[in-house]
């Protein structure tokens, strides 16, 4: 979701740095101001976007003969085994899949105590803990 590798990664890492008060800022950055209150645009854009990707890829174009879910599902075999790019891409999604949770896990102290075990349970699974995790944030926790 929104290139996480590049964007969200190193985000959710800066956030588990010790927090120096006596030399951090009395007030928030402005890019960490953005960064916060943009969280849930973000989470139900990219939310969003998924949704209708995943749906798309099981049932668009069905009806102008672009095939049946095990059709899809042959083609996808076949493109995965011949391009390179999407090699790439699997790899993202199983290294996302592996480090979503444990940088989720470690930033739960940003997360709105009444939602904190709903993030929790759900940073197990790819693009839905990341949409639950910015949608949860606490916003007056965050710097």
């Amino acid at each position: 979701m929104f290139l996480t590798n590049t964007f969200l990664i190193p985000y959710m890492a800066i956030r588990l740095n010790d927090i120096d008060l006596k030399h951090s800022p009395s007030k928030p950055s402005q890019l960490g101001l953005l960064m916060t209150n943009g969280a849930s645009f973000v989470g139900i854009a990219g939310g969003t976007v998924c949704l209708i990707s995943t749906l798309w890829a099981i049932f668009g174009r069905s009806d102008i003969g672009f095939g049946g879910i095990a059709d899809r599902w042959e083609f996808l075999e076949r493109y995965v085994g011949s391009e390179r790019l999407a090699h790439a891409f699997i790899w993202d999604i199983c290294l996302y899949a592996i480090f979503q949770p444990w940088l989720i896990g470690d930033n739960l102290q940003n997360v709105k105590k009444n939602s904190e075990q709903m993030v929790r349970n759900l940073r197990f699974i790819p693009v839905v803990g990341l949409v639950a995790y910015l949608l949860s944030l606490d916003k007056e926790n965050v710097l």
